[in-house]
């Protein structure tokens, strides 16, 4: 938790070292994503799953023309469906993530711009970390980037199109095998990466 107070301390900082003339807006945001998780198939094949995403964000546009930052925390919820041998089993990733983009935008008039952002993440497993009878877990922090485009539509509202990209290991699988007498462990990684629709309200 106090890695999360942290980065949203660092967040609030970037928002309120802006300058005067900045324009701050607060918001909600939500929307789903489709993930992939890339893994060896000697383990387990994975499927495509969707999940969710949803919190308070906030935005700051510079007096730069075009320039600005949004920062978020969300609750994200990433569903994989695995298989091995031994059947089927869902590895649900349950995190607070705090995105924090830098934006550029370009206006189409008073009533639309669009916008593309990038920037980190910062990811907090706030849910279960061990599946498969403990054989995997998943990484109780992460760190991935987003790049994204979007419209922005009457100074209020926002559609956004994001791919998240996993920098390095989401989890480790802990593989044993017997040699005689002997048991041998030994792990693989497995990064899981997003696409994502959002939509976001600012008051």
């Amino acid at each position: 938790m106090k890695k999360i107070f942290t980065i949203m301390a660092l967040a609030a900082a970037l928002v309120s070292a802006a300058p005067a003339k900045a324009q701050i807006k607060l918001g909600l945001k939500g929307g789903l994503n489709v993930t992939s998780m890339s893994f060896d198939k000697e383990v387990f094949n994975g499927s495509n799953q969707t999940g969710f995403f949803v919190g308070p964000t906030v935005k700051v546009t510079l007096p730069l023309v075009g320039l600005g930052l949004d920062a978020a925390a969300l609750y994200d919820q990433r569903d994989i469906e695995s298989k091995d041998e031994d059947g089927a089993e869902t590895i649900s990733q349950k995190n607070i993530n705090i995105p924090i983009n830098l934006r550029y935008g370009i206006g189409l008039g008073s009533m639309a711009s669009i916008y593309f952002a990038a920037g980190p993440q910062f990811g907090f497993n706030v849910g279960q970390k061990n599946f498969f009878d403990g054989d995997f877990e998943m990484k109780k922090s992460n760190l991935s980037v987003n790049l994204g485009a979007g419209v922005s539509l009457v100074n209020h509202v926002e559609i956004g199109f994001t791919y998240n990209i996993a920098c390095g290991k989401t989890g480790e699988f802990n593989i044993g095998e017997s040699v005689g007498n002997q048991v041998f462990h030994r792990t693989k990684s497995a990064r899981m990466n997003a696409w994502q629709i959002s939509a976001a309200y600012y008051f």
